[in-house]
């Protein structure tokens, strides 16, 4: 505080020390100048919402204004998404007129782009524009400015006063371009606009092997870092995170991981990009707070994907969280870290600007856990720090570790630096509600636990305690559906010193009736601290309660799932994945089965009711059409979280016959991997899927 004081002091004593000249006193010797340096264009992580995967490439004049207008109505502008950015699909069946310059679609934007922009502009945003590098290919892509129109185009964005611009590479890669070459042209011509009007440069090369094909490294998306920094402020780091109106979770993870490989070239003014945030276009609200987080801390362009219009308020609420956007907004613009090593748990740490750290307790895996950092593996010393966690908004201070209660597929954010003065409330982690057993097995361990109508369930909530002061009393109470009944199992411990940690059991117990879908539990932790009163945590998790198991000789892909995820679209019943053709492996149809893209998880629920199953696996001739080649495939049946067939690596020539014990078993997964080659768009079938009951 003192040395703080006197550099104040300091300060101020030396501007009262600056005399103005007389207005008649002669002119100062001239001095060398240094050329001003060049203006740092979005110095933090521009925001903005963009058309591609909420409306497609259909969108009108009158849509974006739609869109614009609930920019402002629910907040978002305000809390900086300010960009409107029209993608691909804005041009005419014509892009250029008959004198080489671009216009607009003439039925969707009648007036040209323009009035738009304006419209725009006097919302108080920004507008955003696309166009390729490459130069213009019918039947490749949509629009392009290669061919000499680099310059000719950056005037023509200029003129119509837009604020950024996606330069795509659709038409580069199909024309077999060198991305810096090009890139490095087009950011020149922006530069050097008539108008010399600042435009953002988003460069978005998008290819990846072998999702696109077979292409040098030199050609993809994992290159542009190497260039893009000195020329853009911000660059794809992989391919799209998803389809129009599909992104998965795993997608969103895929991209990260990707934009993690060069956290050093990120910095103010230049920012890798993982693509577009996804609210409502296939995950969940949790899923969605997630991905929300990982470019918080990834200093990342925050764009939002969806329809404005159409999002839940809980996701506007997530996209405007002061603390979320602070950290990504951090004036350091530094990218996070990981910290130990990469799993289904993994910490990452982000440096801001004022010495604290933006800590993620990442959960990639399929059940709850309590995740923990210790404070020196985050980099920051001393004994007390004080936690704030984004999300819950509560503020607890910690003697060293940094835990939270993080479920399947979530994600805690949590700002931390040193804490002074008294000591605070401690940092007190009140796990969510674990299914550990259900009868007398275990669950196993990182998958959904399934429950079934009249199932007994161990249910376990694990309370630790990680502040400076003693927890007194701590209770858990746990609340289950109706119908349902609960009994607690242990008695409460008195005390609950600094370091310790304790679980609450309780057996649950369903009807017999109990309906299929999902069901919550309740816990409610409380506690009292001396000095700061009774203190109160809520944790909810959700079991899956499993549709009634087949019975008899069954065609399996006949039978509800439990759930069921593909790389690419969903699984389809009876035909190839997509549902245009029926399932046919190696030149033979098969009337029954499911046809799935890699990776993929297709769960039933058999309630140790079935004794055998058989089915014929394979990859679908389809990818004969679609490639790549070297397309392969891996299939495995796990029975309670136990392998019990496993097919090897299989190509487009390969067939394995599938017969299995079941006896025993409650829930069947059936898993398709991608082969070790990265492709997620294998075409997978499970043909003739069948059970004995």
């Amino acid at each position: 505080m003192r040395r703080h004081l006197f550099t104040a002091l300091t300060a101020l004593t030396a501007s009262l020390l600056v005399v103005p000249a007389p207005a008649h006193a002669a002119p100062a010797t001239p001095t060398a100048t240094k050329p001003a340096p060049r203006q740092v264009l979005s110095p933090t992580p521009y925001q903005g919402w963009n058309t591609y995967f909420g409306l497609g490439g259909d969108f009108s004049e009158e849509s974006v204004r739609q869109v614009a207008d609930s920019i402002v109505s629910r907040g978002l502008a305000k809390a900086g998404y300010d960009i409107v950015w029209l993608d691909g699909g804005w041009q005419d069946p014509e892009p250029r007129t008959a004198a080489g310059d671009l216009q607009a679609d003439r039925t969707r934007f009648p007036n040209g782009l323009k009035p738009l922009v304006d419209y725009i502009h006097g919302k108080g945003l920004k507008a955003g524009i696309y166009t390729d590098a490459g130069p213009y290919i019918p039947g490749k892509c949509g629009l392009g400015s290669g061919d000499g129109y680099y310059q000719r185009d950056a005037d023509q964005f200029a003129a119509w006063e837009f604020d950024a611009v996606k330069v795509d590479f659709l038409c580069g890669i199909a024309a077999d371009l060198d991305p810096k070459t090009v890139y490095t042209e087009f950011a020149q011509a922006l530069r050097d606009n008539a108008s010399k009007r600042p435009i953002i440069f988003n460069l978005c090369n998008p290819v990846t092997s072998p999702d696109w094909g077979n292409y040098p490294q030199e050609q993809q998306s994992t290159y542009s870092w190497s260039y893009a920094p000195a020329i853009a402020q911000s660059w794809r780091t992989y391919t799209d995170v998803g389809f129009v109106g599909d992104i998965k979770f795993k997608d969103v993870l895929r991209n990260y991981d990707a934009n993690a490989r060069h956290p050093e070239v990120a910095g103010p003014g230049h920012f890798n990009d993982p693509d577009y945030l996804a609210p409502g276009l296939g995950m969940s609200e949790e899923e969605f707070r997630t991905q929300m987080t990982l470019w918080a801390v990834a200093a990342a362009p925050l764009v939002i994907g969806s329809d404005i219009r159409k999002i839940s308020q809980a996701s506007v609420d997530t996209l405007t969280d002061p603390d979320a956007l602070a950290i990504n907004q951090d004036p350091a613009g530094v990218q996070a870290v990981r910290v130990g090593p990469a799993g289904t748990t993994e910490t990452w740490v982000k440096r801001l600007a004022n010495g604290d750290r933006a800590v993620v307790l990442l959960n990639r895996g399929e059940s709850s856990k309590i995740l923990t950092a210790k404070a020196s593996s985050v980099g920051l010393p001393g004994a007390r720090l004080t936690v704030k966690n984004a999300w819950t908004n509560q503020v607890t201070e910690s003697a060293g570790t940094i835990s939270a209660a993080v479920p399947a597929h979530g994600a805690a954010l949590m700002r931390v630096g040193p804490a002074r003065g008294l000591p605070g409330v401690p940092h007190v982690t009140a796990g969510l509600p674990q299914v550990t057993k259900v009868g007398n097995a275990a669950t196993p361990d990182g998958t959904a636990p399934v429950l079934g109508g009249g199932d007994q369930a161990r249910v376990e909530v694990a309370v630790r305690n990680d502040g400076l002061l003693p927890v007194v009393a701590p209770q858990v109470g746990l609340v289950a559906p109706a119908g349902w009944t609960v009994r607690a199992l242990d008695r409460a411990p008195i005390l609950l010193a600094p370091g310790q940690a304790t679980t609450f059991a309780f057996t649950v117990t369903l009807p017999a009736t109990a309906a299929a879908g999902e069901a919550a539990l309740t816990a409610t932790t409380s506690y009292e601290v001396i000095g700061h009163g009774k203190s109160r945590q809520t944790s909810v998790s959700t079991v899956v309660i499993a549709p009634a198991p087949p019975t008899g000789d069954v065609v399996l892909s006949h039978h509800a799932w439990i759930s069921a995820t593909s790389g690419w679209m969903t699984p389809t019943v009876d035909l190839s994945v997509g549902g245009g053709s029926p399932i046919r492996l190696v030149g033979q149809v098969y009337p029954t089965g499911l046809g799935v893209a890699s990776p993929s998880t297709v769960r039933y629920y058999l309630g140790d009711r079935c004794d055998r199953l058989t089915a014929t696996v394979g990859l679908d001739d389809a990818v004969r059409n679609v490639g790549p080649d070297g397309a392969t495939s891996t299939f495995q049946v796990v029975g309670d979280g136990r392998v019990l067939f496993d097919s090897g690596v299989l190509t487009r020539d390969d067939l394995r016959q599938v017969d299995v014990d079941l006896t025993g078993v409650r829930v069947l997964d059936l898993v398709v991997g991608d082969g070790g080659d990265g492709g997620y768009n294998d075409r997978a079938d499970w043909a003739g899927l069948n059970t004995s009951c």
